[in-house]
């Protein structure tokens, strides 16, 4: 069953959808768009029925796929170049989160030549971006970050070596297309790291110091889709109603975090751009230390999301969580992904410097998430 929603991108949902890309982007005013894709999604067959639609559509088109799996500047400029060296006029992205956020950064780079560090969320860089990017279509094949809905593209910055968030209203996909069919091939374990990526920004944002109930009920209601539906998503690939519900989830997730996210994303971000680990498996691994030491300043709503995770009265949000992360097949310590103890203080220097932990519930201290490293570990 097909349905649209507008939140405010607006958002075309169901099985096969991903088809009538050609038709939408020719609504948009392409005639000549960039596909941007990263490598695994490219040998996994899922660009050509993209392409295909937009031939039958009258549209000429490139695909640029040299995204990595934690997007790098060199990535983007690639893109850039990629764009205008086909005269394109859109750009269509396929993939997880990387890609989307390349994307989105590549049509950024079609109107604006500022760099990087001047764009940076940290410093309200997003006010220098000007409002009229080419038109952007999004296509998850991934059901994690959201970044298909979402306002924002992450980088790593070359001058730091860190991960950076560029944030704007002019980001926004002027169209998604989620189609659960285009999630059947994800292998369990890559289901399992992107549904906890989901499940945190639902968990944060609700969570986050501030004011925004449309977020919070938006919230709460993507961490009971995750509840109810990763851990068949991950044991039974081809169930698409598993499949939808955590797209669903994931696209909340976002949404949601407009309010606001916390600790737990900026420990994660180190862990990807230092340690090349995947961000939702980050935030996976960090997720219950952070949920234990924001209790005493949330408790009631910890506790409304541990009964939202099932948990029984008066069991630990925290026990709960990793309980579920097990479920799932994720592992449970840093250790055991090879980040080195002798990494932790360096790790805690660039999470105390990421902006995400100032709308965490509890104020943290560079000591306090160095603490929270070590109970990951």
């Amino acid at each position: 069953m097909t349905a649209i929603w507008s939140f405010p991108t607006r958002v075309v949902f169901g099985a096969g959808e991903s088809r009538r890309v050609g038709d939408e982007a020719r609504a948009l005013g392409m005639l000549r768009a960039l596909i941007v894709a990263d490598p695994g999604v490219e040998r996994a067959g899922l660009c050509e029925p993209i392409a295909a639609s937009l031939k039958a559509a009258g549209i000429e088109h490139a695909v640029y796929t040299g995204i990595d799996g934690n997007p790098t500047e060199a990535n983007i400029e690639g893109g850039a170049h990629a764009y205008a060296s086909f005269r394109a006029d859109g750009v269509i992205c396929i993939g997880g989160g990387s890609p989307m956020d390349a994307g989105k950064l590549v049509a950024l780079r079609a109107r604006c030549s500022l760099s990087f560090e001047e764009l940076d969320d940290a410093i309200d860089g997003g006010r220098h971006i000007p409002p009229d990017l080419p038109p952007l279509i999004t296509i998850p094949t991934t059901a994690g970050t959201g970044s298909e809905v979402g306002r924002s593209g992450v980088l790593t910055v070359r001058s730091t070596n860190r991960k950076t968030v560029i944030f704007s209203p002019a980001l926004l996909a002027k169209l998604a297309i989620l189609d659960p069919e285009l999630t059947r091939s994800m292998p369990a374990r890559t289901t399992a790291a992107t549904g906890f990526d989901a499940l945190t920004h639902c968990l944060e944002a609700y969570l986050a110091a501030g004011d925004h109930p449309m977020a919070d009920a938006i919230a709460c209601a993507g961490v009971e889709l995750v509840a109810k539906n990763l851990a068949t998503a991950c044991e039974q690939g081809d169930d698409l109603e598993a499949r939808g519900a955590m797209m669903k989830a994931a696209m909340m997730g976002a949404v949601a975090f407009q309010k606001g996210l916390g600790a737990c994303h900026s420990l994660a971000h180190p862990l990807s751009s230092e340690c090349g680990l995947h961000h939702g498996l980050a935030n996976a691994l960090c997720l219950p230390a952070v949920l234990e030491f924001n209790e005493s300043a949330v408790p009631e709503r910890v506790r409304r999301l541990a009964q939202l995770l099932g948990a029984e009265p008066e069991q630990d949000i925290a026990a709960v969580v990793r309980r579920f992360r097990s479920q799932v097949g994720l592992p449970s310590s840093l250790r055991q992904l090879g980040v080195a103890e002798a990494q932790l203080d360096t790790l805690a220097d660039r999470a105390f410097e990421d902006a995400c932990h100032r709308s965490n519930p509890r104020p943290c201290t560079r000591d306090d998430l160095l603490r929270l490293y070590q109970n990951s570990f």
